[in-house]
């Protein structure tokens, strides 16, 4: 995969909006020049069953719109049904090589925190690996205790050719120190999800990168 698809990876579900369409912000935050999109519906009120696929196919159709890959997060059946670009695993999901069994050429994102947990990710030839929470979040109620960048600037000087993204209460106030530490690309729910002006957001975060 390219690492300039981490650039600005967004991620988002129905719950993680409030007062706005969630379509509306999803195709905002395209406009404005995110790179990926991951599909992450989960929380108490969550949809399920039809409205759950129909929302999903709404935000798959707006990233082909704009040729950003759409990411489906921890649900196999869906991320195979709809022939997402990948799916996303964290620890706690399938076991790896299963999943990667099962997808075959498709982009294969995991979410690591520890060496070990690295090691299996690489061993079953992910195509890249989350690493956070590098801050406290509230976006995900299961969150891990956040790790700050040291983990994530050892596995960047470890494995300088696998693609890394951020995750984890980043925002346009410290995403610089998330890049300095070697990440390819910072993750956020929030950051754009509760922004009053996503364009800016969007602006001020890619802008980091591109100096």
């Amino acid at each position: 995969m390219n690492c300039h698809d981490l650039r600005l990876y967004f991620i988002m579900g129905s719950t993680n909006v409030k007062n706005r369409s969630p379509l509306e912000v999803l195709e905002e935050a395209l406009q404005s020049g995110i790179t990926m999109f991951q599909f992450r519906e989960k929380g108490p009120d969550a949809l399920t069953g039809q409205a759950y696929e129909n929302f999903a196919r709404s935000c798959q159709k707006l990233c082909k719109q704009y040729h950003i890959p759409f990411i489906v997060n921890d649900d196999l059946e869906l991320a195979l049904k709809l022939d997402a670009h990948g799916i996303h695993i964290g620890q706690d999901d399938f076991p790896v090589a299963v999943i990667r069994e099962k997808i075959g050429n498709m982009l294969l994102g995991v979410s690591v925190h520890t060496k070990d947990e690295l090691q299996i990710a690489l061993q079953h030839e992910a195509d890249y690996v989350g690493i956070g929470p590098i801050f406290a979040t509230t976006s995900k109620r299961d969150a891990k205790q956040p790790s700050g960048t040291e983990f994530l600037q050892q596995a960047c000087t470890d494995y300088p050719e696998l693609p890394i993204v951020a995750i984890g209460g980043i925002d346009e106030f410290n995403a610089q120190t998330v890049l300095k530490a070697g990440a390819n690309g910072i993750a956020v729910i929030s950051a754009i999800c509760e922004s009053v002006n996503i364009k800016n957001t969007v602006s001020t975060l890619t802008s980091f990168q591109s100096r």
